[in-house]
This record gives structure tokens, sequence and C-alpha cells, in this order.
């Protein structure tokens, strides 16, 4: 099966946001990530459901939205209404987590648990079933740019475990550190959906590097 690039928008130039989308739309990305980010949760703040919005205007591709918040429930309709089409929420935000997926669903969306890198895959060993997207961060949460952590390459391989132990349908997901030098090694690892940022829009190319990542599958 072809593997899935999912570009993240937090390292694209805002200031030439309608293009940058429009670049996407055009290449061979199959989804389009954006970072939703509260200060809270995470030390930093990105942008939210406006520019959620305006992408959905500007792009057919769905939107791979994660929300790195506290209280995610309180949005999930907002976002279903901005045009979320996958909706992502993390493992060590959500007290009632089962409920949260049950509702992500209920609006029509895919659903998508994140874990942080200190965050064990067996955690999601309850809930494998019910999910449509496990979100890997090989990173911790809150900035673009940082280094893969390689342990990383351990929990895909852990989480391709208990998804073809429990005959989940859950796609594997995999944030931080992204490139054409790891891509490969992730894809064998059992990753399905690669999210890259600053390796994309930091290319001479980024609809080229897009193209490259696509053939490391």
């Amino acid at each position: 099966m072809s593997k899935l690039v999912s570009p993240s928008i937090l390292s694209a130039d805002f200031a030439s946001l309608g293009r940058e989308i429009n670049m996407l739309d055009r290449s061979v990305a199959d989804w389009i990530h954006l970072d939703i980010m509260d200060g809270v949760f995470v030390p930093n703040i990105s942008f939210g459901l406006p520019v959620v919005r305006a992408v959905s205007k500007l792009t057919l591709k769905p939107l791979d939205v994660h929300l790195m918040i506290v209280n995610p429930e309180k949005y999930l309709g907002k976002f279903c209404s901005a045009g979320a089409s996958i909706l992502t929420v993390q493992y060590e935000a959500c007290v009632h987590l089962h409920g949260i997926v049950q509702q992500i669903r209920s609006l029509g969306m895919k659903a998508g648990v994140a874990l942080n890198p200190h965050t064990p895959v067996s955690s999601v060993e309850n809930i494998i079933g019910d999910i449509d997207l496990l979100l890997i961060m090989s990173v911790n949460p809150g900035f673009g740019g940082q280094r893969f952590i390689p342990k990383s390459l351990d929990k895909v391989r852990q989480a391709k475990e208990l998804i073809m132990r429990t005959d989940s349908s859950a796609l594997i997901e995999v944030d931080g550190g992204i490139s054409i030098e790891n891509a490969e090694e992730l894809y064998s690892a059992g990753a399905d959906v690669l999210v890259a940022g600053n390796a994309v829009f930091s290319a001479e190319s980024p609809a080229d590097y897009i193209k490259e990542l696509k053939v490391k599958s």
C-alpha cells in the first residue's frame, strides 16, 4: 500500500499562506497537517479556528488537524465546522478519552490519538480498536525544526505490533524531525503517514521534496 505524506503548515510562510496552500494542493501530498497549540499544553501558541477555516477553502485535500490543547472536548464541533477531516487529540490531555474519540467520530471526522515521546504505546491498548489514527510524536511537541528522537522507531514498531495483534484498522502517523533521510526506515517500521514541516518548507522545491518522501514508501 502506498504510504501517505501530510505536510505541516507550521513551517509555512504565513505571509504567503494562500500561495503555500495552493502549492500543497497541487503537490502529491495526501493530507495537510495543522498543529493547534494553546500555550498551555505545549509552551507555544500557533494558530486556531480561523486559519483552519481559511485553509479548508483553499484546498481539496483532507485537513489533518492535531490539537495540542487542554480541554479539547470543548472544541470538537468547532473544528469539524471549520473543515477538519481528521481530528487528533493528545492522550495526555484527555481525562475521558474514549468519550472524546466517540464524539469525534459521531461528528463525521476520523479520530486520532497522539502520544508524547514519554508516553508508552501500551497506554492506548484499550482504545486502539476505536481510533482511526495513532500519532507517534517523534519530538517533544510545541516547536518545529527539532531533531528526530531515535527511540521513536521502536515505538512505531510497538504500535504496529499492537495494531496487528488487536486487528485494529488504525493508521500510524509519525510527526517530528521527519526527512528524506529517515522516511524509508519509518515506513519499514510500520508508519503509514509521515508529517513533515521544516524539511518540506525549507527545501528549494517543497513540491519535489514531498514527491521524494512518497518515493521512499
